[in-house]
């Protein structure tokens, strides 16, 4: 059953506007491809060096994954009862607490299991930040905050794999994690310095677990919300299994350096950042879910491009796809973002955690499967990618219908 429309406000909240907040929030938002991206570099040597297969370093991904969904889904519903702010400084907090952890990580399983930890608490600043951005937004403001997030949130991924190779110049793989565990430290206290609450009391949840699981239930029924948010999470399933493969598939497949890898990744990245400002433009042109589906479209046409490019061991082909793949998602996660939270505003909390628990498990299923067979040139990498990709468009025209999806 899907709820009843509601009306696109911004409710005045003291210090909430502002390039600050952007920022803050932009930051948190990151913590997931910082946790994903930073250490792609060093899958190799940290592969050598534990005396692993590649497939039991990327499960330290898929643990990760696992615990960002579980953060999102415990914390998602607690920050409806308690608030924003309080949940937020204490996951980044604890988030760098394990980063830290993680360092002194002796094997493989404990690396594996202090990332699921690790996991968890970055899950919880997710799924907060999106909350506050629909605490104060709605219908198309919200997307074109969220796009302006995904400015920051693009830059992630840039920053990522090069931050990632610089330490490893000087040090080796635990100095990326180090490194994770400082700049959290850091957002921690600037969070803790200028974070305005966006949730007064007075529109907060006093359910407790019955109440989570009543809320959970209405949104697993309204079958557009669903639609909306299985579309965001095959996406970037997809680009899920690019970031899990690529590492071994240009590195050992076509012999690039890591710093050619780290330079690539990057340039794709600026891809996503473009694709943000761009959808921020076009919003006030087009509604979201036009773009949304005009996007996923193009995002099915880049995996069929990957597929070819693997079958024929073509490295510029390769390249143009996997471009295009990560620049959609530049506008897949903005506009599938507030189509979905904008059904749902008095329960942003529970339909953002929801949201991006889907995500991360999808996601991490996505891992695992590129690892199960040959990187090669590519292959298993493209099948993957192609396949998530055509399932989120799919999600999208089956389940999230232009005849039941309000217009937004």
């Amino acid at each position: 059953m899907s709820s009843p429309p509601a009306a696109p406000v911004s409710r005045p909240v003291p210090g909430a506007h502002g390039p600050l907040l952007v920022v803050m929030l932009g930051l948190v938002t990151a913590i997931g491809p910082l946790s994903l991206d930073m250490y792609l570099p060093a899958f190799p040597a940290l592969a050598g060096d534990l005396g692993v297969s590649d497939a039991q370093v990327q499960l330290s991904l898929t643990t990760c994954l696992i615990g960002l969904a579980v953060g999102q889904l415990v914390c998602g519903p607690l920050s409806d009862r308690w608030g924003r702010r309080r949940p937020l400084i204490a996951g980044v907090g604890a988030y760098a607490v394990f980063s830290y952890l993680c360092a002194l990580a002796p094997t493989a399983p404990a690396l594996a299991g202090l990332r699921l930890v690790e996991g968890v608490a970055g899950g919880v600043g997710v799924v907060v930040a999106r909350a506050i951005v629909r605490d104060l937004h709605a219908g198309v403001a919200a997307a074109k905050y969220f796009s302006r997030l995904t400015l920051i949130f693009g830059v992630a991924p840039i920053a990522a794999p090069a931050l990632g190779s610089a330490v490893l110049k000087v040090t080796s793989w635990p100095g990326v994690f180090v490194a994770l565990g400082v700049i959290a430290t850091l957002l921690t206290l600037l969070i803790g310095w200028r974070l305005p609450e966006t949730l007064p009391p007075a529109r907060r949840s006093p359910g407790g677990l019955a109440d989570t699981a009543r809320t959970a239930r209405i949104l697993v029924r309204d079958r557009t919300y669903l639609g909306y948010a299985l579309a965001q999470a095959f996406a970037f399933a997809a680009l899920f299994s690019y970031i899990s493969g690529s590492s071994f598939v240009l590195q050992d497949g076509y012999g690039l350096s890591p710093t050619t890898f780290s330079l690539l990744f990057g340039l794709n990245a600026c891809g996503l950042i473009v694709l943000s400002q761009v959808n921020g433009r076009l919003l006030d042109r087009y509604p979201p879910r036009r773009l949304l589906l005009a996007t996923l479209v193009a995002q099915g046409a880049a995996g069929g491009i990957v597929f070819a490019a693997a079958l024929l061991g073509s490295l510029p082909g390769l390249l143009v796809g996997l471009f295009v793949l990560v620049g959609t998602i530049g506008m897949v996660t903005p506009n599938a973002t507030a189509l979905a939270l904008d059904r749902h505003p008095e329960r942003a909390g529970t339909a953002a955690a929801l949201l991006g628990g889907i995500q991360s498990v999808i996601a991490a299923v996505a891992a695992p499967l590129i690892g199960f067979g040959d990187p090669g040139r590519g292959a298993p990498m493209a099948v993957a990618i192609m396949s998530f990709a055509l399932v989120a468009l799919l999600s999208v025209v089956v389940l999230a219908r232009a005849a039941t999806a309000r217009a937004v």
